[in-house]
């Protein structure tokens, strides 16, 4: 399973998750159906049957949490080792520019940790420590705001409200009796 912020379930939460299951095991000893199971506690029923024969197999104990799926490769210690690292820049590590990418961040682990990360695991770790994607704004050196602002102000109304002056029919989306 595959979860939203890219890592693995907290302590807390894979207790939390395991609480239900101990709950579901107390009423597999009730003989309660499974569909009542998973509406009580609010799960789907797959994943009482699952539990079921888990629990028919081994008991309580076979539906304990096993821990973290697989255990971070850094310690705490080397990541922070790993953000200075990355706070002197990527200049400083032999880059033209100053823009790290997931492949950088990847070689730097590599030389300095000796342990190898794919491009998705180093998207994890990063996410996983409050990191997030952020791609610079390119701007041109020529750029001058106070003009592009008079134009969003100013030019930018008299285009929008030229495109909403359309006629019947001038519209480009075919009626399905047309096609």
């Amino acid at each position: 399973m595959r979860y939203a912020q890219g890592g693995g379930l907290t302590d807390e939460r894979r207790q939390f998750r395991e609480g239900i299951r101990m709950t579901a095991a107390e009423r597999f000893a009730l003989s309660k159906p499974s569909s009542v199971i998973a509406k009580e506690l609010r799960v789907s029923v797959r994943s009482v049957q699952r539990w079921r024969r888990a629990w028919d197999k081994g008991g309580p104990r076979a539906l304990r949490s096993t821990g973290p799926a697989s255990p971070s490769r850094l310690s705490e210690a080397q990541f922070a080792v790993l953000v200075a690292e990355l706070a002197r820049g990527p200049v400083a590590h032999g880059w033209p520019d100053q823009r790290w990418t997931l492949s950088r961040i990847k070689t730097v682990i590599g030389r300095r940790f000796h342990k190898s990360y794919t491009l998705q695991g180093v998207r994890k770790l990063l996410i996983r420590h409050g990191f997030s994607c952020q791609v610079p704004a390119r701007r041109a050196v020529e750029r001058d705001e106070d003009r592009v602002t008079g134009w969003v102000k100013e030019t930018w109304p008299q285009v929008e409200a030229s495109r909403r002056r359309s006629t019947p029919g001038s519209s480009l989306r075919m009626s399905p009796a047309s096609r």
